[in-house]
């Protein structure tokens, strides 16, 4: 129905009943009517706004007064009554809307979003002999027999829950991250990202990754408090092919609710932290975010730390404009201090990223590097002392390349982490590097689902020669609504 039609119709339906009814009953029932051909969508504001004023303008005839009680003019009491009325039905606080865009509902000033993301995946995973020159410690490649999964990949499923609304002039935000998987864990555990237990009569995990509350103002820039992905090599992941699928598929025999992905070949994991945090307004595409950070322990140690962590994270857009080129860089930072514990030394350990992502019509190109002192290698301080508490060095790299051709993408990756020896340690079986390349290519068969496969091949070397390979294929579907 056209425009016209809709508000033909509209005031047709309220002349009818108008003429109809008596005129208490003909105020109210018209402006039942109208209120909710404008709450369904049929009538704009602007249209709506017109018909009230339209019919309030038009002469009422007055209902009978009983003798001895005082008269109103008619068309005033109609009309204050009326618009009285209308009022308190178009409280906002009292009316649910739907929101201009996404999955949610505007209700009144609040505004609930909705969004989530599902995936599954059949991963095959062909590893190197379980003999002793394919062991390496810390090494990703899988050593043993080959396995069959039907695992999630890089990301777990999610259900993101934003609560949002504008008080005192600030934009204030509630926010939960809700990330379940499909693998059943260890019922001992339960711990959703330790490995799984593929038995009878087991349950998937929830890993409840972000709970945090934002508040500010375009002007000022927003703070957040609670535990949110973290800024360090968050872009890294963020920005890496495999987060959409597997990559390297390490403990498929017995999958938790991740995957590796690129994660100990090309980048150190970002991980979700507790924080206070602050990311500034953008000033001609740059923005920058600063923030205190829980104190992480050594793995493998339990010292207590009694200062803070600290990170920060400069970045750049360069927004293409009719498929020219596009950018996206940034450079970010992360340094704690670690304290004595057992008679080792304190340490302190800290790093540094950076990296770009360029795009031209549906092509992009990534180049991405970090280093570290201190900061260990795949997890956030795992392996990054010796055993007498030395500080190991590290670094690594990946670069990626897409191509869009219709509906398919094309992927590919190379990537590699290293880690050195401390000053004074011995040679081990330590690992020296893993790197992986990882081939791709993906079809949008809907807005929402994307189906992939992918083979990935992941090596693993020691310092001291020793090796291991594993090739891994994957088919499957993510979901993003």
């Amino acid at each position: 129905m056209t425009r016209r039609g809709k508000l033909l119709g509209a005031a047709a339906a309220a002349a009818l009943l108008w003429v109809g009814a008596t005129p208490a009953h003909a105020q109210d029932a018209t402006d039942e009517l109208l209120l909710r051909l404008k709450e369904k969508g049929i009538l704009t504001d602007d249209e709506y706004n017109a018909l009230v004023a339209r019919k309030q303008s038009q002469p009422v005839q007055a209902a009978p007064v009983a003798e001895g009680q005082p008269t109103v003019p008619p068309q005033v009491a109609s009309s204050e009554s009326a618009q009285q009325a209308a009022a308190e039905r178009l409280d906002d606080k009292k009316l649910v809307r739907m929101m201009d865009s996404g999955v949610g509902l505007q209700i009144g000033e609040v505004a609930v979003k909705l969004s989530g993301s599902i995936n599954g995946f059949y991963v095959h995973d062909n590893g190197d002999d379980a003999v002793p020159g394919n062991l390496v410690a810390g090494g990703v490649a899988t050593v043993g027999d080959s396995s069959s999964a039907i695992r999630n990949g890089l990301l777990p499923g999610f259900l993101k829950v934003d609560v949002t609304t504008n008080q005192a002039d600030f934009d204030v935000g509630a926010h939960f991250g809700i990330y379940p998987g499909i693998n059943s864990v260890n019922p001992v555990v339960f711990n959703a990202n330790s490995p799984g237990q593929p038995t009878a009569l087991t349950t998937s995990g929830i890993d409840f990754r972000q709970t945090y509350i934002t508040v500010g103002r375009p002007d000022l820039g927003e703070f957040k408090i609670g535990r949110d992905i973290g800024l360090f090599a968050s872009e890294a992941i963020l920005n890496d092919i495999t987060l959409l699928a597997v990559g390297t598929a390490a403990g498929n025999a017995a999958p938790s609710n991740t995957s590796l992905g690129r994660i100990g070949t090309g980048y150190i994991y970002t991980d979700f932290q507790p924080q206070i945090s602050y990311a500034s307004p953008k000033f001609g595409g740059f923005q920058v975010a600063v923030g205190v950070f829980q104190p992480l322990t050594t793995i493998g140690d339990d010292e207590v730390n009694g200062t803070p962590g600290f990170q920060a994270k400069l970045t750049y857009d360069l927004v293409p404009t009719d498929g020219g080129l596009g950018a996206h860089a940034w450079v970010s930072g992360i340094v704690q201090r670690h304290d004595s514990i057992n008679g080792l030394p304190e340490y302190t350990g800290k790093g540094i990223d950076f990296g770009a992502k360029l795009s031209y019509a549906n092509f992009g190109l990534l180049g991405y590097y970090y280093a570290g002192t201190g900061l260990g290698t795949t997890g956030l301080f795992l392996l990054s002392t010796d055993a007498l508490g030395r500080r190991r060095d590290s670094d690594g790299f990946y670069v990626q390349g897409t191509a869009g051709f219709g509906k398919f993408t094309l992927a590919g990756s190379y990537g590699e982490s290293n880690l050195e020896l401390a000053d004074g340690e011995a040679v081990s079986t330590l690992v020296r590097s893993n790197s992986s390349y990882v081939g791709q290519v993906r079809y949008g068969l809907t807005g929402w689902v994307t189906l992939i496969g992918e083979y990935t091949r992941t090596r693993s070397e020691a310092h001291n020669g020793n090796d291991a390979k594993s090739d891994a294929l994957a088919a499957g579907a993510i979901l993003f609504f």
